[in-house]
């Protein structure tokens, strides 16, 4: 699907109910992020979200927040790791540092031996800090790099921490490589491409990126775009629960007292079942077996829960 295949803005658009959960959608390469997000608007769905956008090269899964959802995004941007495959061009170097940049660099790939690759590649799991692309929604000053970049302003050379954990070269047909990185959120894939190309000596940009997971959720789990633009009724069956996105997290099951509580912004106090330890950072407060509240430990750690966001609607 291109972006010429998602519906204009307006089109076929329903008045379906708010629904409450996360949608994984397998985004395809071509249209930005939120244009997908539009599409998914129109049917209904005004209170929407995200947890991590995708350029407009890379498709894969999209996590799409909707309703109460939407509350989560900070907690599944901290806390959830990704996975991402992808190739990279040896012997270019673009503005954007991918493939739809515009060529501002060429040199000669050919003495670069596969060895050579497969080791820098592997090096990427000891980097704590890469530049970020001058094309980024990064700010300076207020500004996103991408805008400064477009009008031909000079883009100030920003640097932020990030932790690979898996680093993997799958294929290597020189001038082209295929590799697979696991990272934290907020990595840029295509700093990776330009640093290899730095490193190798000749240049290097990304052509194609697939996010294959982000947690909790995988490919295998992901529903393709056109399929839920032309079948509205996919997205109720195709939602996954707020309990779902949180796999992690201590789940509290409350009273109908503790519920009038937490819906009135008091603390919630255990004193025996599922109270706090040292271990639990946060929990999620359900009644009747529903997400209803996300919570922390309070300061009191042998016996509260601090109510953080309601999610009744």
């Amino acid at each position: 699907m291109t972006g010429a295949d998602i519906p204009p803005i307006g089109h076929n658009r329903t008045t379906a109910p708010q629904l409450h959960g996360v949608l994984v959608v397998n985004k395809p390469s071509g249209p930005t992020s939120g244009r997908c997000l539009a599409a998914i608007k129109r049917l209904g769905q005004k209170k929407i979200g995200h947890a991590g956008t995708l350029d407009p090269l890379a498709g894969g899964v999209l996590l799409v927040l909707l309703g109460q959802a939407t509350k989560l995004s900070s907690h599944l941007l901290a806390g959830g790791g990704k996975v991402y495959s992808g190739t990279v061009r040896l012997g270019q170097t673009t503005d954007t540092w991918d493939s739809q940049g515009r060529i501002i660099a060429e040199a000669p790939w050919e003495k670069v031996s596969p060895e050579a690759v497969r080791r820098e590649i592997a090096l990427w799991r000891e980097m704590r800090k890469q530049l970020v692309p001058p094309y980024s929604a990064a700010k300076h000053e207020g500004q996103p790099l991408y805008r400064l970049a477009r009008k031909g302003r000079d883009v100030p050379q920003k640097v932020k921490r990030m932790e690979i954990s898996q680093a993997d070269t799958l294929d290597v047909s020189l001038p082209f490589v295929r590799f697979r990185v696991a990272c934290r959120s907020g990595a840029y894939i295509r700093s990776l491409a330009h640093s290899l190309g730095t490193r190798l000596g000749c240049g290097a940009v990304l052509t194609e990126l697939t996010r294959e997971y982000s947690h909790p959720f995988g490919l295998d789990a992901a529903r393709s775009l056109r399929d839920i633009v032309a079948e509205p009724a996919l997205l109720a069956t195709s939602l996954r629960s707020i309990v779902d996105a949180l796999p992690g997290w201590t789940r509290v099951e409350l009273t109908p007292d503790e519920a009038w509580r937490v819906r009135n912004g008091m603390p919630v106090f255990r004193v025996s079942a599922k109270r706090p330890t040292e271990e639990d950072e946060y929990a999620l407060l359900l009644y009747r077996g529903e997400a209803f509240a996300l919570a922390r430990r309070g300061a009191d750690v042998a016996h509260c829960w601090t109510v953080l966001r309601g999610l009744w609607n």
